[in-house]
């Protein structure tokens, strides 16, 4: 135990402070902000110089190390899914089978399917025009379609990786990711269910939300030859996780091939094949050209080169805060005290995302504080704590949050109809979330 423990977790807390004001009070990049809080910290708990750049360019390399190939993976899927047209033919055949009086529910079905790969915003403007149509011809409030919808994007997008903050968080913890693949849809599931059904259809009969004037600008759909097939897009959504499933099972049960179903299964291998699956079935089967699939594979790459920076920015501030040694003294009082360890990593995502708005960065940032101080605990796995951080960095989004706008400006919302509706359903989802998280802790880790 370090000597002056207790001197270097009133450090930590004041980097925790200063990184907030330099992100919300001097608008600095929440990368720069992270970089210049790391330098800080470990000069001022005694690190030499030298030892303090070497920490920060560990920290940096370790989380990028594997999440990077994760991440530009899935953003390709996402993008080829995105301009095949899949999402809109997904959402089509499920309204077919749904029928009109549970539209809702097929709403959120594919919303959560495609929501696996595909960023909440790319989503949400590809499914908006299906809620816009329901909500016409229905009568109802829009709010009756749009909060299942946003509900089952917004919860996958925060819990689920290869999305950016839970596969960040889920590697700067050590978490496996396959397994946190699936907690991650066991959980976000029911948050999507309470926040976007249950809530949804309560605040639908108090808000009529009418169809808005933008709803008049969608483009013409696709001609019927050239969309992709249903039973297509669901396999390439859900072909990763099957991957990687598999192969945990098989290696937890050591059966015959377990080996080279590992193989296969690894997230690297998992999301490169889907990738060539989508490359082909989404682009090139549609007559699309190797330039145009370039492009699209260059194109998708372009919106995650911050998420990267910040990712590698949260693994620095980790190593500093590990190396400076104040990881394994607040790590050793958390381990004594009565304080459940998801409670500590929930409330700090929860504090980071309502000061400066993004989930991701919220998410990230808390998982690069927390991990040097639950590392090891017994009874908690890190996969628990990264859903206690991906349930704590999807609460109250607000005025500060750009999701919050996308929302509002797209469902023609006032700024306080948005906060009653999108911001309550995302507290309800983030709490009713965390609260199934503790039993499940009880029930299978108590």
């Amino acid at each position: 135990m370090p000597l002056h423990g207790p001197w270097l977790v009133g450090l930590t807390l004041g980097a925790i402070a200063l990184l907030l004001a330099l992100i919300l009070a001097v608008r600095l990049h929440a990368f720069l902000a992270l970089m210049i809080v790391s330098a800080v910290l470990g000069l001022a708990a005694g690190m030499p110089p030298a030892q303090v750049l070497k920490s920060m360019q560990t920290g940096f390399g370790e989380a990028l190390g594997f999440i990077a190939v994760v991440v530009a993976l899935g953003a390709m899927i996402g993008r080829y899914l995105e301009q095949s047209g899949g999402g809109r033919v997904l959402a089509e055949w499920l309204l077919d089978r749904f029928g009109r009086e549970r539209a809702s529910w097929a709403v959120l079905t594919a919303a959560f399917l495609v929501g696996l790969p595909i960023f909440f915003e790319v989503g949400f403007i590809i499914l908006v025009p299906i809620v816009w149509s329901l909500a016409r011809e229905s009568k109802r409030s829009l709010l009756f379609y749009g909060m299942p919808l946003t509900a089952a994007l917004t919860f996958t997008h925060a819990l689920v990786p290869p999305h950016p903050a839970p596969a960040a968080a889920a590697s700067l913890l050590g978490a496996d990711l396959g397994t946190t693949i699936l907690y991650g849809v066991a959980l976000s599931l029911p948050m999507a269910i309470l926040g976007g059904i249950g809530y949804g259809n309560w605040i639908a009969k108090r808000i009529h939300v009418p169809v808005p004037r933008m709803a008049g600008d969608e483009p013409a759909p696709e001609e019927a030859g050239a969309r992709p097939a249903v039973g297509m897009v669901i396999l390439v959504l859900l072909l990763p996780v099957l991957f990687i499933f598999a192969a945990t099972v098989a290696g937890m049960l050591e059966l015959p091939g377990h080996r080279p179903l590992g193989f296969v299964g690894h997230p690297f291998t998992a999301l490169l094949l889907t990738t060539l699956v989508a490359r082909y079935w989404f682009g090139a089967r549609r007559g699309l050209s190797r330039d145009q699939l370039g492009r699209l594979a260059t194109d998708s790459l372009a919106p995650i080169g911050t998420l990267l920076a910040i990712i590698g920015g949260g693994g620095a501030f980790k190593q500093v805060i590990v190396d400076s040694g104040v990881g394994p003294y607040a790590g050793h009082l958390l381990a004594t005290s009565a304080i459940s360890p998801l409670i500590v990593a929930y409330l700090i995502a929860a504090a980071m995302r309502i000061a400066q708005g993004s989930a991701t960065v919220a998410i990230i940032t808390a998982a690069g504080m927390v991990a040097p101080l639950v590392k090891d605990i017994p009874g908690y796995t890190p996969e628990m704590i990264t859903m206690a951080l991906s349930c704590g960095g999807t609460i109250l989004s607000h005025v500060n949050d750009a999701g919050f706008w996308v929302v509002s400006e797209y469902l023609g919302m006032t700024v306080p109809q948005t906060l009653r509706s999108w911001t309550v359903m995302k507290i309800i989802g983030s709490v009713c979330g965390f609260l199934l998280l503790l039993a499940a802790q009880a029930v299978f880790f108590g």
